[in-house]
Parts: structure tokens; sequence; C-alpha cells
């Protein structure tokens, strides 16, 4: 069963076009740092993103958007409870009150369960 994280971002006015860049390329890299505990092999599926481009005007100021791929729920719990990768882009980037973010917003589904 496969699992998505959505995981929206809006930066605040004063970040700059690096530190931008800089959480994104953090963000993507997750899918190269992340080991599963027990394997200590890569255990995202899939991880991609990219720069709001929509023309529905219904953004409410997310500016980027990420979807990481898992194989199981239990991939997906490691990743956001314990994965220390995570944590660390976590506490970086979400947390931090030095954070280049204004907003961060996460869904997570499997599809086809409603």
């Amino acid at each position: 069963m496969s699992v998505k994280h959505i995981v929206q971002f809006q930066f605040k006015a004063a970040a700059s076009p690096e530190a931008v860049k800089e959480c994104v390329s953090e963000m993507l890299g997750l899918k190269h740092k992340c080991l599963h505990p027990t394997t200590k092999t890569q255990y995202i599926k899939s991880s991609v993103g990219g720069k709001d481009m929509s023309i529905e005007g219904l953004q409410h100021g997310i500016t980027h958007a990420f979807i990481v791929e898992f194989d199981s729920v239990a991939d997906r719990d490691y990743y956001v409870k314990d994965d220390p990768e995570h944590i660390k882009f976590v506490q970086t980037y979400v947390t931090s009150p030095d954070s280049v973010l204004e907003k961060g917003q996460v869904i997570d589904f499997v599809p086809g369960e409603f």
C-alpha cells in the first residue's frame, strides 16, 4: 500500500532566493539521506517537488509543493516520528524561529482510500 505525503510551503517575504533554494534542495535531498532503521537503505520510494504555477488563485500563500511516496504506513510513520534526517529538517526549517518558512502544510493519503 503506497502512502503519498504531500508537503506545501509558504516562504517568508524576506526569504532570499538562495535560502529558498537551500530549503527546497534539503527537502528533496531527504530521499537520499533518510535510511531505513533496519536495512540502512533508502526507503523513500519517490520525492518530487516544484514551484507553484497554478492559474486558479487558490494557493493562499503556498508557493512550493512536494510529493513524497512511501511503500507503507510504517515507513511514513518512521519518517515523520523517528528519522533523524527528517527531524533535523523539521527543526531547521519548520519549528525554528529563524526558519525561512512562513507556513507549512502536510496531508497524507493512500490512493483510493476515502
